[in-house]
């Protein structure tokens, strides 16, 4: 299973990154819940898989890096770019090479920290962070000094923020990315499932072009969420076949043509619940009406009840906070998703 697990966590990461270069903000949220899954299941990083949590989780962070509202971390005065620097010096820390890329990423992401809060017009916040950011170190103070004047203006749009803006550091972490890509060529799981569609080649296509009745705007959106859910066959495949010899109690899930098989898998393992969270995304795709419009779209209209609140705080008493999944299908909820519990239990902490 934790070889299994690494290889799962191997491919979502590059899920996460291929999504994150092409801005398929969808497919990337997606991702991201898997690989979160697969991660918090962890009961420790293996040194080899290091350099690969640490990026999942920022890109996680630098996604949402606009989003002041949103934490990552139990102070609630970090932000989430403050949160990803906090991984990018982890990833720093696990490589000698790309030192150029790395302080070019480094200065970015420290600078849009400083920037998102006075576009927020957050200023006090803005002068409290740049005193977290920086050290007293010399190598620190022409920077640690131009941003206390840019603070002082009060402009969020003075030509230093200008120059080292947002999409600037998008592009760096995108480069940083190809490299990344480069170096896991050899994933297991990605070789595996290009022998697999290409031996399989007539039945891949059949199921990418399976006619559909949606218009013709939509017909891009439900390609990629077909890809997605070949890509979930593909895994079920490849894991059945590794893990048809395991001893393991099991009660593996799998989902063809809508119906529900046994396999082989703990159910208490984070295989387990990872892939429940991908047959959640799968039935989100079925939703499908004959307007390519997603049921989903609804559910954000959808007030949070008084017991489906109670049903959350008991999930995460129960199984802890993180394991959104693993809550969503032990609980009672009505037309919900692991990233709306994620969400309501974030409103709820604020609250409390």
């Amino acid at each position: 299973e934790d070889v299994a697990v690494e290889w799962m966590l191997e491919f979502a990461c590059s899920c996460l990154c291929r999504h994150f270069e092409e801005q398929s903000g969808a497919e990337f949220w997606r991702w991201r819940d898997v690989a979160q899954a697969l991660i918090n299941g962890l009961s420790q990083i293996p040194p080899h898989q290091k350099k690969t949590v640490y990026l999942c989780q920022l890109l996680i962070r630098i996604a949402q890096g606009k989003s002041l509202g949103l934490q990552f971390e139990n102070d609630q005065r970090i932000s989430p770019l403050e949160s990803a620097l906090s991984f990018w010096t982890l990833l720093e820390k696990e490589e000698t090479k790309l030192e150029k890329l790395h302080e070019d990423i480094r200065r970015l992401i420290q600078i849009q920290i400083v920037a998102v809060h006075m576009e927020n017009r957050y200023f006090k916040e803005a002068a409290e962070v740049l005193e977290r950011l920086f050290t007293d170190s010399e190598s620190d103070k022409p920077l640690r000094v131009k941003l206390a004047t840019v603070i002082k203006t009060k402009d969020p749009y003075v030509p230093l923020l200008q120059s080292f803006s947002f999409s600037l550091l998008i592009s760096k972490i995108k480069s940083y990315i190809k490299l990344f890509m480069k170096e896991n060529e050899t994933n297991f799981l990605i070789q595996e499932a290009t022998k697999h569609v290409a031996s399989k080649g007539l039945g891949a296509t059949a199921l990418l072009n399976r006619p559909v009745e949606v218009n013709e705007d939509d017909k891009s959106d439900l390609e990629t969420k077909q890809r997605f859910v070949l890509s979930i066959i593909l895994l079920r495949d490849m894991l059945g076949q590794k893990l048809a010899t395991s001893t393991f109690p099991c009660i593996f899930l799998s989902c063809v043509n809508g119906k529900m098989q046994n396999c082989c898998l703990d159910d208490d393992s984070s295989l387990f619940w990872i892939y429940i969270n991908c047959l959640l995304g799968l039935n989100n795709m079925q939703n499908l009406g004959k307007n390519g419009a997603s049921l989903a779209c609804s559910r954000k209209r959808q007030r949070w009840t008084h017991k489906e609140d109670l049903e959350l705080k008991l999930g995460v008493k129960e199984f802890g906070v993180g394991n959104w999944a693993k809550i969503l299908v032990h609980g009672n909820f009505s037309n919900r998703t692991s990233v709306m519990l994620k969400d309501r239990w974030r409103t709820l902490s604020k609250i409390k």
